[in-house]
């Protein structure tokens, strides 16, 4: 089967609430190990469930939830019942589910270990490089990924398969997210995997659409990779990523009008880099662009702190490698650990007041009338 049709994307796409929410991660997981295992999982459920209820709380309707692989793999049936014990525990605040099956931001060769599982490493003040625990670690060299070895690659193929299976007339799902940042450090390498991804959910044809993510093209106007084009040409609706400033975001999305096609950004929110929510979040809201911001309780994910890849920068070459760097941000998360305060009252303030608009016009819009909020504003 081919992609959806423009028509049936925007069908589906115009159908549902503007999707806004974030990539999800309890605070108390140090990782997706952590997140997925049985090891603590009854805890850490209790965690997302309050976490869950405070995005309710702001008008956030949907999550992005990067899966694991090995936790399939060595606790499949755990992992299947704790899978769908998530799911209903973020429907029962309202909020679906974005889940993104594999992930090409993973490790290089020389540091790969298989993943220990129980309880995982946490070292306070990192993100990136060690935010994995025992596990991951970033590379800047060609990296590796479980899928490189090829008895895996066919128990991965059996795991897309299944979850796509289980899940593909499931309202509490709203989209697949095939590969997140394809061709991330490792070119066209895992170009076969997604394309065998890709026909995995032709066959089963689920009522949700299927997309690959465009993380490096767009950005500054670049063209697209090889592995991304081929996720554009592929995907029913768009997944992209923005880290960068609202003038970026204003070109990229000159750039999607031109592709006619619903349209998502999974990652953005970088607040060290210039990025605000007050700016990016009504853009997105105006130009009904769906948005996952990165993180959103602050916790042992450490991702509030600045990208271990800056601090590398830093030790190797000095201030005037990093002076555009702002350390005086937060660069991810929206509340502080506990969840009780925001990160920024006023973020939070822009994102209550869009997405009550959001709500209103989509409401409207059922009913076919025009909806006038101006005292939200």
């Amino acid at each position: 089967m081919k992609p959806w049709t423009k028509e049936r994307a925007w069908e589906w796409y115009n159908n549902r609430p503007w999707i806004r929410g974030c990539n999800f991660m309890g605070s108390d997981c140090v990782n997706r190990i952590d997140q997925w295992q049985e090891y603590g999982f009854e805890e850490k459920l209790v965690t997302a469930e309050r976490e869950f209820a405070l995005m309710e709380s702001i008008g956030y309707n949907s999550v992005r939830l990067i899966l694991e692989f090995e936790v399939w793999d060595r606790q499949h049936d755990g992992f299947m019942e704790r899978l769908d014990r998530y799911l209903s525990a973020a429907w029962s605040h309202g909020i679906s589910a974005m889940l993104c099956l594999s992930n090409e931001c993973s490790v290089r060769t020389p540091t790969f270990q298989p993943a220990v599982f129980g309880e995982q490493l946490w070292q306070p003040g990192f993100h990136g490089g060690k935010e994995w625990g025992t596990w991951y670690a970033h590379g800047t060299d060609t990296r590796y990924n479980i899928l490189d070895d090829p008895d895996a690659a066919l128990r991965y193929y059996g795991m897309v398969r299944e979850l796509i299976s289980v899940y593909a007339h499931d309202e509490r799902v709203c989209v697949w997210n095939l590969m997140n940042e394809p061709g991330n450090g490792r070119g066209t390498k895992s170009l076969p995997h997604l394309a065998k991804f890709f026909e995995i959910g032709r066959e089963i044809n689920p009522d949700q659409p299927l997309c690959a993510d465009v993380w490096r093209g767009f950005r500054n106007c670049r063209a697209a990779t090889e592995i991304e084009q081929f996720a554009l040409e592929q995907s029913d609706i768009i997944s992209f990523h923005s880290y960068g400033s609202y003038d970026d975001n204003v070109r990229i999305i000159h750039q999607l009008r031109k592709l006619d096609r619903p349209a998502i950004n999974t990652e953005w929110l970088h607040r060290c880099g210039g990025q605000r929510v007050q700016d990016i979040f009504p853009l997105y809201f105006l130009e009904h662009i769906g948005c996952y911001n990165w993180g959103f309780v602050a916790g042992k994910y450490g991702t509030n702190e600045p990208a271990q890849a800056i601090w590398q920068s830093y030790e190797k070459n000095g201030y005037a490698a990093v002076k555009d760097f702002d350390f005086t941000k937060w660069q991810h998360d929206l509340f502080r650990p506990g969840g009780r305060f925001p990160y920024d009252p006023a973020e939070i303030e822009v994102i209550k007041r869009y997405t009550a608009l959001a709500d209103a016009d989509f409401a409207g819009r059922i009913r076919g009338v025009s909806v006038v909020t101006d005292d939200t504003l």
